[in-house]
C-alpha cells in the first residue's frame, strides 16, 4: 500500500520560559499574548526580568517606570525596578539618538 500526501497543513505554538507567574502583573495578559500596545507577541515586545524577579512586558513596566507615581518601583514589590538585562533595547535607542557626534565647521 502505498500513500502520497497532498497538503501538509503544521501549526505551531509557543510560550515565554517564565517558571513563576504566567500573566504581566501590570497588563494581566499571558506573557505569550501581547501588551495593550502591541498587535502581535514576540520579539517586538519582549519580557523584562527585574532583580525582584517579577517581570513584565517590555512597554508595560516602560510605561509603568515613567509615571510619577511609580517612583521607578515595580509595581509587585515596590522595590527600586532595575532590570536583570544589561539594558532594556527601548533604553538602548534613546541613548543613542541623545549622544548623537557634534559637528563642527569647516
Amino acid at each position: 500500500m502505498k500513500v502520497t500526501i497532498k497538503e501538509w497543513n503544521a501549526v505551531a505554538a509557543w510560550r515565554w520560559d517564565m517558571p513563576d507567574d504566567d500573566v504581566c502583573g501590570i497588563c494581566r495578559n499571558p506573557y505569550d499574548s501581547t501588551c495593550s500596545k502591541c498587535k502581535f507577541p514576540g520579539d517586538e515586545c519582549p519580557l523584562l526580568l527585574g532583580e525582584c524577579n517579577h517581570s513584565f512586558h517590555m512597554h508595560c513596566i516602560f510605561s509603568w517606570l515613567r509615571q510619577e507615581s511609580s517612583q521607578e518601583k515595580c509595581p509587585m514589590c515596590r522595590q527600586p525596578f532595575k532590570s536583570k538585562s544589561q539594558e532594556a533595547p527601548a533604553e538602548a535607542d534613546a541613548q543613542t539618538q541623545t549622544q548623537q557626534p557634534e559637528t563642527s565647521p569647516l
